[in-house]
């Protein structure tokens, strides 16, 4: 069985309450779950909570709800804790709740290589870098790999280094640069593992989740991706998402 989970964290440091943030006439975590059920892969999707209000919301809108303890210090161990609850569950996959639009397209991309590649354990996306500002952003996050696609680092900066473009507008037109986007598959045991690792040193100086794996010799797919999503992390994000969505309901009446 292929579950995808989630997480919804309701004290959010840059900005509270995130998944209730109402986008349109519904909450972000109500976009995020619907656009995720259009997935052809999940076979069962769920919402790791860890607040009441998120919980009653959820429920209300029909989507399941598990409540996590709310000393749960990561995502990945939320995903962990709810995954222990469907023994059934082989893959699983980790569905960021701040991307109330991501392409149900994008899951079933980075789930198709763990079904037809028995040695893949672990999946994530990317996509081109193709804006001096998303290249300069130290929250979009950079991916290199290798010619097998196994992500070989993952960065706030700008990697690779171009060492000879003078200006960053340089490096966009003269180098390959790949974003980080944060949607995670993983074979059961592997998350469980994962779990289990301590914080690893580049991890807490880049504060990459992901950097544990590569430091303790896991493998990570890449799937690039000419699809993207919105990421809402703080109240600027946020405006962009409410312009953004009433800009797909004007085209919606048009049509």
């Amino acid at each position: 069985m292929i579950l995808g989970v989630i997480p919804a964290r309701f004290g959010s440091s840059r900005l509270f309450g995130k998944p209730l943030s109402v986008i349109g006439d519904k909450t972000m975590i109500q976009h995020t779950y619907e656009s995720a059920t259009k997935s052809r892969l999940l076979n069962k999707l769920v919402v790791a909570v860890d607040d009441d209000r998120v919980e009653n919301v959820v429920k209300n809108f029909g989507g399941e709800a598990i409540m996590t303890p709310q000393d749960i210090q990561t995502g990945s161990d939320r995903i962990a804790f709810v995954a222990e609850q469907f023994p059934e569950a082989n893959i699983i996959v980790n569905i960021q709740g701040d991307e109330p639009f991501i392409p149900a397209l994008m899951i079933d991309k980075a789930v198709e290589p763990l079904l037809f590649d028995p040695h893949v354990s672990i999946s994530t996306l990317a996509k081109r870098i193709l804006t001096v500002a998303e290249l300069r952003s130290p929250a979009v996050v950079k991916v290199v790999f290798d010619q097998e696609n196994n992500a070989l680092y993952f960065s706030r900066s700008a990697i690779p280094h171009a060492r000879d473009a003078l200006t960053f507008i340089e490096k966009v037109q003269n180098a390959e640069y790949y974003k980080h986007i944060g949607l995670y598959v993983f074979r059961k045991p592997y998350l469980e593992s994962f779990t289990k690792l301590p914080q690893s040193y580049l991890e807490q100086i880049e504060r990459l989740e992901q950097l544990r794996l590569l430091e303790n010799g896991y493998k990570i797919k890449i799937v690039v991706t000419d699809l993207d999503s919105l990421s809402v992390d703080t109240p600027e994000d946020l405006t962009a998402a409410r312009n953004f969505y009433k800009k797909i309901q004007k085209l919606k009446k048009k049509d």
